[in-house]
């Protein structure tokens, strides 16, 4: 019996045989939870059976041990790939004070319905918020809440908020209407939700530089949004891996902690224990964040092997940490961030003959398609930012920010001195980041398309010696960037694209190959409070215009002065270039308007329109039919737009009301295809006298879900309905695209139905 266990011992720990276990536990992962086409699951199990061919030819005694492992994951996948059932009300909710934010009197974040994780979004009580900062934890009972399934993105591009919060196995989201609530005594497990919040409240205290690299080491987490900014210039800079993502500062910990036991004369095996106490502590901290927890599992298992004398390869450490890793999360590659984790360790031993260079070269070639797929723009100085920033941030940032945190309550003196520091070095990296030197916005990468980058790019690392790596393999990566670059930023078609702000207008027009980009309206949320929400542009438009690598705009028209058109005008001026601002004559007049724009007259070109005039760009004409005199952008006001583009005519008439259609039609007497319907589907907007002559065969409604002003409203619809004219809208369809092409037929896409109309 030994012999048999040693045997099967010694042959799992060949080496390459748990790299490729890993390897293939990643390849099920991404089968079983991320394949959701047909053509998906194929490229999947192709590379899954790839993978267990190269098993079975390399590693046939170990075949048996790897059956085992497959079946008992197999089964542990498939079971946590159903989602929880409904969420029972008739249990208490539980509260812990880490996981929500208070914003006023509104609270955001996660609570805890028996072992099942919901989101939370209400309006909290007094009492209760005090006692949730007071670190405490809140039971709530008879609960009244609507209940409603995570809603995904409704916009490509758009941050998929339903995929993140299934990654931690969120499903449902509680919008609270009544409760009782009562104080719980936290159990031993729920110390640690006491200790973080301790912990959240104590780094509150800091300035604001040093609070963000102190919760993000400790934590693994953003506090605020005044510090997402700092977060983004480290995005924009392509340094984003020397915070939490990569746990880079895991081997600074264990070396500092090494350094102190070594003073206190402690054993090998005593300061190993130290530090994995230490990391395991920090996990929990952590909330599981994917890099803390892959670094230290990497630090564990090395240190164990070497004090157990047991030679493992760091490939296999490198298996053997994602196979725990996935029996503790088997949603983990739901996180881009836990793809990148593990992505740059397993480059970094692909490449670790490499000089460090060439190496870092090769790193950023590898994680290129998992950051086009995720973020559709990344930095080509990225390896001169990294030279600059990470010995700055290894050597300054990271151990003052730990004696800020550790004297800091003692000697404000020195927080405030780390802080001047800091706030220097930040603004310098800002004013990089701002400078955008090296940003390319290159477009989002199809699955495929990072699929085949990603696998040519390791196939050119593995295979150096071959002829035909050096004679074509290593252009073959530079090669298939360009075309697909080419592709996505020369396109064969252009479109008209009603994106979907919710409770607003913004319309998209492209032309095909020499791409000229235009939007009509920016969107932007109507607010009726004080409370103020970051712009939608940044959430959905600006997103949306990058995944399609558009990084500036020949034109923007805006019908009228009303936030939920022109909104999200100077948040979008501020991030992006934009050539012309079209509006209605008289718009300048108006001092809201004028606000607006304040910040950017320099730089684009303002063309003031009225009726009968032309706007001939890129290859379009646009045509204005209203206003026929200046006013100051009320709906009445509204710049009216008629062009036909691959034989079919459009018309939109932002918020224009019943009379403006009518002068329109006196002048003009149009007939259209498709009519963007006047005031979001309103029941004063669009005149059913004005539809009957204009014979549209599709209009369309640019309205929010569950809006207050009761968009689209029945009466129109109605009247669409005895016409006899199909309408598709927002509400309903998400964003809604017709492309036209010289090489095949115009078409319509809804993005929600993903079926062509």
């Amino acid at each position: 019996m030994k012999n048999s266990s040693h045997n099967w011992l010694s042959n799992c720990l060949n080496p390459g045989f748990l790299l490729l276990v890993g390897l293939e536990l990643v390849a099920l992962s991404f089968t079983i939870f991320q394949a959701n086409k047909f053509s998906q699951l194929i490229v999947c199990l192709l590379i899954f059976g790839y993978l267990l061919t190269l098993l079975y030819f390399k590693y046939k005694k170990q075949l048996k041990v790897f059956l085992a492992i497959l079946v008992i994951f197999v089964g542990y996948f498939l079971l946590a790939k159903k989602g929880p059932d409904q969420p029972n009300l008739n249990q208490p909710l539980i509260i812990y004070p880490d996981q929500v934010k208070i914003n006023d009197d509104f609270l955001s974040g996660q609570g805890k319905i028996g072992k099942q994780p919901v989101s939370l979004a209400f309006k909290i009580r007094e009492n209760e918020a005090n006692a949730l900062k007071d670190d405490q934890i809140l039971i709530l009972h008879n609960v009244q809440a609507d209940i409603q399934e995570i809603d995904g993105p409704t916009t490509p591009g758009q941050f998929n908020f339903k995929k993140y919060n299934q990654g931690k196995d969120i499903y449902w989201q509680l919008k609270i209407k009544n409760y009782q609530a009562m104080i719980k005594k936290p159990n031993f497990s729920e110390q640690i939700h006491i200790l973080r919040s301790k912990i959240q409240n104590y780094f509150a205290q800091f300035p604001q530089n040093v609070r963000f690299l102190a919760s993000e080491m400790i934590l693994a987490q953003n506090p605020t949004d005044e510090t997402k900014t700092i977060l983004e210039n480290y995005r924009d800079l392509g340094v984003i891996h020397l915070l939490s993502i990569s746990g880079l500062h895991v081997g600074l910990y264990t070396i500092v902690i090494a350094a102190f036991c070594t003073l206190l004369k402690r054993t090998e095996v005593e300061t190993v224990i130290i530090c994995s106490i230490f990391l395991l502590i920090e996990v929990l901290l952590s909330d599981f964040q994917p890099g803390f927890v892959r670094a230290s599992l990497s630090y564990i298992l090395a240190s164990f092997f070497n004090l157990k004398k047991i030679p493992l390869a760091a490939g296999d450490r490198l298996g053997l940490a994602v196979l725990i890793h996935l029996l503790i999360k088997p949603k983990l590659f739901f996180s881009s961030g836990a793809i990148l984790s593990y992505l740059l360790v397993f480059g970094l031993e692909l490449t670790n003959n490499l000089s460090k260079l060439r190496q870092n070269i090769k790193l950023n070639l590898l994680i290129n398609p998992v950051l086009l797929f995720s973020f559709y723009r990344i930095n080509i100085l990225t390896i001169l930012y990294n030279m600059i920033i990470v010995p700055v941030f290894n050597y300054v940032l990271l151990p003052l920010t730990f004696i800020a945190i550790t004297l800091g309550k003692f000697l404000p003196s020195i927080v405030d001195m780390i802080e001047k520091l800091f706030l220097f070095i930040m603004r310098i990296i800002e004013m990089i980041a701002n400078t955008k030197l090296g940003m390319l916005t290159f477009g989002q990468l199809k699955w495929w398309q990072a699929i085949f980058l990603l696998l040519v790019t390791v196939v050119s690392i593995l295979l150096p010696s071959l002829k035909l790596t050096k004679l074509r393999l290593k252009y073959w990566v530079v090669v298939s960037y360009l075309i697909i670059f080419i592709q996505i930023h020369f396109p064969l078609y252009g479109q008209v694209t009603f994106i979907d702000v919710g409770q607003g207008d913004s319309i998209l027009i492209t032309t095909p190959f020499k791409r000229k980009a235009y939007l009509i309206d920016t969107g932007g949320k109507v607010s009726f409070g004080k409370k103020k929400s970051q712009p939608q542009v940044n959430r959905i438009t600006l997103p949306f215009l990058y995944s399609q690598g558009i990084d500036h705009l020949d034109g923007i028209f805006l019908s009228h002065q009303d936030a939920d058109h022109v909104g999200d005008l100077g948040p979008l001026l501020d991030q992006i270039k934009v050539k012309k601002l079209y509006f209605a004559k008289g718009l300048t007049d108006n001092p809201s308007f004028r606000k607006r724009i304040a910040n950017h007259t320099n730089q684009i070109k303002l063309v003031p329109l009225l009726a009968n005039d032309q706007v001939k760009e890129g290859g379009l004409v646009f045509n204005v039919v209203y206003p026929f005199q200046p006013g100051l952008g009320k709906n009445e006001d509204s710049l009216s737009l008629y062009f036909e583009i691959a034989h079919k005519k459009w018309l939109f008439t932002g918020d224009l009301d019943r009379n403006g259609e009518r002068k329109i039609m006196e002048h003009y007497g149009l007939k259209v295809d498709y009519f963007k319907l006047g005031h979001h589907g309103s029941k004063t907007a669009t005149d059913p006298e004005f539809m009957k002559k204009l014979t549209p065969e599709l209009v369309f409604i640019s309205s929010g879900r569950n809006n207050r002003f009761g968009h689209p409203h029945p009466e129109t619809l109605q009247t669409l309905q005895a016409l006899n004219i199909p309408a598709l809208n927002t509400q309903d369809s998400g964003t809604i695209t017709w492309t036209y092409s010289k090489f095949g037929p115009s078409k319509f896409t809804t993005f929600l139905s993903r079926k062509n109309k």
